[in-house]
């Protein structure tokens, strides 16, 4: 374990200060382009509904492999704050390369590629905060979940900003404001963030054996994938069954995703200061209850007002996972913050992949109600995972 750091307490306030604005700033690039992509391939490039899917899979998949490859090699060298410097410029060119092409391929191609490096910035940022934290004897859990608490106020934020961007003036001007938040995260990320040296981690520890660390960060990234593939499914599936099947207001739909991402805030961190306490096991257990609560009420609440007030319990399941999941990674794995993080966030990758096919398949076949029955087994087959995996 690194030996904390007390003599320059001043050091240590600048960089947090950093860290946190570009988790903010990379949240705005990421929030300005996803809730609008699918309507930027529509109605810009005019893709077919069959190529919108594609494309979508295409980055889940590009995302995977880009995102674990330099999670690897940051880990070896530990380079990882140059690694995010480039990575930010190069999510500033795919911001470009989308302002100004229409031709799908050259999005698919070249575009996907170049945001697959973009996007790889966050985790490795995460990677390099808890190092940072380790090196400065901070709280890792709390400070990694107020940074993620940066992420989720930029998604409160950022969609609609978004949306007004790209219908008042252009999906050009939406993209290239994404393209100066990730110019902003480079510079901050250049100039006053901290570089950290590669440490080799020694422990005397031998309860945990290296297989069984393997076993529950496998374990682990399964109760990820299944529980990020529950919050796709309701992301996707959520619009089109308030207005198809409840016959509700189209705004509602909005309305609750804004509700439940911004109760998500509170939530991190009270979980980051709960998980001192009681452990972050115990904490995913939680997270998994309100979960199996949640997806089991909507297969009978239809109305607006419960919908709302069923959002707290949206938002415990995702806070507590988005807060806490990532850093029980890093616990199970020492020495490889970069792998571990890029793990964490490829499980939403796979299941954002798996939602999008369950979707399709289950609301041809019966309806979009139908869709939650399966959410509903998914979360409960997460306790499994949770429960064989031991803490840390």
């Amino acid at each position: 374990m690194q030996t904390p750091v007390t003599s320059t307490r001043h050091l240590p306030d600048l960089h947090s200060a950093a860290f946190l604005v570009v988790a903010f700033f990379s949240g705005i690039a990421g929030a300005l382009q996803t809730p609008t992509l699918s309507l930027f391939l529509s109605s810009e490039v005019h893709a077919r509904p069959l190529m919108v899917g594609l494309f979508f899979t295409v980055s889940a998949v590009m995302g995977i492999a880009v995102s674990q490859l330099l999670a690897a090699q940051s880990d070896r060298r530990g380079n990882r704050k140059a690694l995010i410097f480039h990575c930010c410029l190069l999510g500033a060119l795919a911001c470009v390369l989308f302002a100004w092409n229409r031709n799908y391929f050259v999005l698919l191609i070249i575009g996907v590629l170049l945001s697959s490096f973009g996007t790889t910035a966050n985790p490795q940022m995460f990677a390099l905060a808890r190092e940072y934290a380790e090196h400065t004897g901070r709280e890792t859990v709390m400070f990694s979940s107020v940074m993620r608490a940066q992420v989720s106020l930029a998604w409160v934020i950022g969609p609609p900003i978004a949306f007004a961007l790209a219908l008042g003036y252009g999906f050009q001007a939406m993209y290239l404001s994404a393209a100066i938040a990730f110019v902003v995260c480079a510079f901050i990320v250049r100039y006053l963030l901290p570089s950290m040296e590669k440490v080799q981690i020694k422990t005397t520890d031998t309860r945990q054996s290296p297989a069984r660390n393997r076993r529950d960060t496998l374990l682990l990234f399964v109760a990820c994938t299944l529980m990020w593939a529950c919050n796709s499914i309701y992301l996707i599936t959520m619009p089109l069954y308030v207005v198809h099947e409840l016959s509700l207001p189209e705004k509602l739909a909005g309305e609750l995703m804004g509700l439940a991402a911004g109760l998500e805030i509170p939530v991190m961190l009270f979980a980051g200061y709960m998980t001192h306490q009681v452990g972050k096991r115990r904490m995913m257990q939680c997270s998994i209850f309100a979960g199996v609560v949640f997806y089991g009420g909507l297969l009978f609440i239809h109305s607006a007002i419960p919908l709302m007030l069923l959002q707290l319990l949206n938002a415990i399941f995702i806070g507590i996972l988005a807060g806490i999941g990532m850093v029980y990674f890093q616990d199970l794995m020492p020495g490889q913050a970069g792998a571990a993080t890029t793990l964490f966030t490829n499980s939403s990758r796979v299941g954002w992949i798996i939602a999008g096919a369950l979707v399709a398949v289950v609301a041809e076949v019966w309806s979009y109600h139908a869709v939650f029955y399966f959410t509903l087994l998914m979360i409960t087959a997460t306790l499994y995972c949770i429960w064989r995996i031991h803490d840390v």
